[in-house]
């Protein structure tokens, strides 16, 4: 049976390895969550991480079968504690035994380099989580620092991109004034310990929400004319690229212009309910198949160009059990049975936008990039459930964006 099995999988993995991915993108990341009950055992999942150039792996939790699967690859894993944990990891105890037995336990041999405590915990407007979240980093820290640990692995939080309060043009990106004070402590954390930022940026919201003003071609890193930034003259040709460059520039406001910043998550569904605009095998192939691209080029933002992009895809599978909209199940490069969701066709050839985003003018009718429409998040405590916009109770504030925006469009479109 295993033989059999060994052959299964091997076929799968050289004919993706052949068709699939001709080009390997350099530092790839690569989301891999396991709310589903048919997927493969995680030493099958291997061959299927290295068959697409993934070097970095990020887990929702330190699930010990992966991180033992996983022994002596050399691939990097970010783990994960979910939100359920952060009021436990305030004890500088608890944390210390949780990061002995998660952590400490499963090096050298497995590369774990990166702690995430609680996933975009400041747009569940919960102020015990919220109030939980720097405590429970500076603990899991300190058990690093107790234990010899932390020159090798940073501890730091996944956030959503609502928490901003302007994302366009770029150059105005900025936080959410309710976060202003909570977010400043954290972002002196990561200074302090040289961890990154981390966000996780869905241009398909913006594209779904407001499918007659966001202009398709724009969020799938497909040829366009792209925006201008009024007020710095950068070019920009993909909504993603706006989209980390708005955080650089809420980060700089704020007097942090160096931290870096990791892209926990982006994706697009390959399925989606009759609502969801645009979530198609098609458009998913082009998003993802170009963004590897751009990856495997290793240039960066049009603000920061020499900087390269730290990215995880999401996501490694499709999730069966995971509730809310049927987009939810359907982010997976791979089906549960190790076959490809969808060819992404990637080819040395082909045009992407984002290859040559440079300062600049056009001459065409440039649609601007629309902020995202507030949604209810229907995740539970872990933060992971559901990836939707965390945006809860932010409809007002965002009004008010999507107005400028809407205002903004029309000037560039005479």
């Amino acid at each position: 049976m295993e033989f059999h099995r060994f052959l299964f999988y091997a076929s799968i993995i050289l004919s993706i390895s052949v068709y699939l991915f001709p080009i390997m993108a350099n530092s790839m990341g690569i989301n891999y969550g396991q709310i589903a009950d048919n997927l493969p055992s995680p030493e099958d999942v291997v061959p299927i991480v290295k068959s697409i150039g993934a070097t970095k792996v990020k887990l929702y939790d330190a699930d010990p079968k992966v991180l033992k699967a996983f022994a002596n690859t050399g691939v990097e894993f970010i783990v994960g504690l979910g939100n359920e944990y952060l009021d436990k990891m305030r004890d500088p105890a608890k944390a210390q035994a949780w990061v002995k037995q998660n952590v400490q336990s499963h090096l050298p041999a497995t590369k774990i380099t990166c702690i995430f405590v609680g996933n975009e915990v400041l747009t569940f407007n919960d102020t015990s989580l919220s109030n939980s979240l720097l405590p429970a980093m500076q603990s899991v820290h300190t058990a690093l620092v107790n234990l010899g640990l932390d020159k090798q692995v940073t501890v730091t939080t996944a956030h959503s991109l609502s928490i901003l309060e302007t994302s366009y043009p770029p150059s105005s990106g900025a936080f959410r004034e309710d976060l202003v004070d909570c977010l400043s402590e954290t972002l002196s954390f990561h200074q302090k310990t040289g961890s990154p930022f981390l966000i996780n940026a869905y241009p398909f919201f913006a594209y779904k929400g407001n499918p007659k003003q966001v202009q398709l071609d724009f969020v799938l890193f497909q040829p366009n004319q792209g925006v201008i930034d009024p007020a710095t003259n950068l070019h920009y040709d993909n909504m993603l690229y706006a989209q980390i460059d708005a955080v650089y520039n809420a980060l700089a406001s704020l007097g942090y212009k160096k931290l870096p910043v990791h892209i926990s998550e982006t994706g697009w569904p390959s399925k989606g309910d009759e609502d969801e605009v645009g979530a198609t095998p098609d458009n998913a192939k082009k998003y993802n198949g170009n963004l590897i691209k751009l990856m495997s080029k290793k240039t960066g933002t049009p603000m920061r160009p020499n900087s390269d992009l730290n990215i995880y895809v999401f996501a490694l599978f499709n999730e069966n059990m995971k509730p809310g909209p049927t987009s939810e199940r359907n982010y997976g490069l791979f089906k549960p049975d190790g076959t490809p969701a969808y060819s992404l066709g990637i080819s040395s050839t082909s045009n992407v936008a984002g290859s040559n985003t440079t300062t600049g003018g056009t001459n065409g009718k440039p649609l601007s990039p629309i902020p995202t429409p507030p949604s209810t998040p229907t995740s539970s405590s872990t933060g992971y459930l559901s990836i939707s916009p965390a945006t809860q109770g932010r409809y007002e504030s965002v009004g008010t964006v999507l107005l400028a925006s809407l205002i903004l469009t029309k000037m560039l479109l005479w």
